[in-house]
């Protein structure tokens, strides 16, 4: 009981550490950033400026918002920066308790799925920012002179990143449905309808009331799902491991070593 104690405490202790250094290399890269914070913002801000007419600028309606606004933006882009280390301590604190064949799933699966998020930021920064800004521009009435808050603006940005980001995760979802047999293939097949049907429902409450963002989320959430499809063939289980049949891999002696250790400490 002891030792079991002992254990606890000692990953608890290498969890705080863990935790620690990435904060630490967050913290770092955010201070690195902050004197330029206001350069950053604008960088975010680029899509809608240049959507604007010219001349005009977006407005801060808060007393402490030109300052507050920057630095959230700063920490979020020293978070993005400081993300592959992060991810790093992460793996490191849980890849000592796993299996060799479990460490290799895991690891492809943590950086695809990273990569993925990453990729449907830039998305929807480059591709729908600009798409989106122009056609609502276009609607905008002669009489009035567009003002955006930068406050709005942040939020509207951050709940765009985070559904496009979320979106790009669904090859990833479909393959664990898959590789665990939660669901076979087939059935993912014959869910293809409903799907279609949930990705235009998900992309009308998230995305704002226009066809054109709508269109934009539901569309590469559909092309993911294929995708998903496509690569759970090649990564999902087989057809006999769903009666537990020739799935079973002999454990290395590694392994054994450990699992001796283990009975050996209680």
């Amino acid at each position: 009981m002891a030792d079991l104690q002992e254990t606890f405490i000692s990953h608890l202790i290498e969890l705080r550490g863990r935790v620690m250094w990435a904060l630490g290399a967050v913290l770092l890269v955010f201070v690195a950033l902050v004197p330029w914070s206001a350069e950053v913002y604008d960088l975010l801000a680029k899509p809608m400026i240049a959507t604007l007419p010219t001349g005009t600028k977006m407005i801060a309606t808060g007393v402490v918002t030109p300052f507050m606004v920057p630095i959230k933006v700063t920490l979020m882009a020293a978070f993005a920066l400081a993300l592959p280390f992060v991810l790093y301590q992460a793996w490191a604190f849980v890849a000592p308790g796993l299996y060799e064949h479990e460490k290799r799933f895991g690891l492809p699966l943590v950086l695809g799925s990273t990569l993925l998020f990453l990729l449907g930021v830039a998305f929807c920064y480059f591709f729908v920012f600009n798409t989106v800004f122009k056609f609502i521009a276009q609607f905008a009435p002669q009489s009035i002179t567009p003002a955006p808050d930068i406050e709005q603006y942040l939020s509207f940005v951050m709940t765009m990143f985070l559904a496009f980001g979320i979106t790009f995760e669904v090859p990833v979802v479909v393959i664990l449905l898959a590789r665990f047999g939660v669901v076979s293939i087939e059935k993912l097949k014959d869910a293809r309808p409903y799907v279609i049907v949930g990705a235009f429902v998900i992309a009308a409450i998230v995305t704002p009331p226009d066809v054109v963002s709508q269109f934009m989320l539901a569309l590469p959430m559909c092309l993911l799902y294929e995708l998903g499809l496509l690569i759970a063939r090649f990564t999902g289980r087989r057809p006999e491991a769903a009666t537990g049949e020739g799935d079973y891999q002999p454990p290395t002696d590694a392994e054994m070593e450990r699992e001796l250790d283990k009975a050996g400490d209680s």
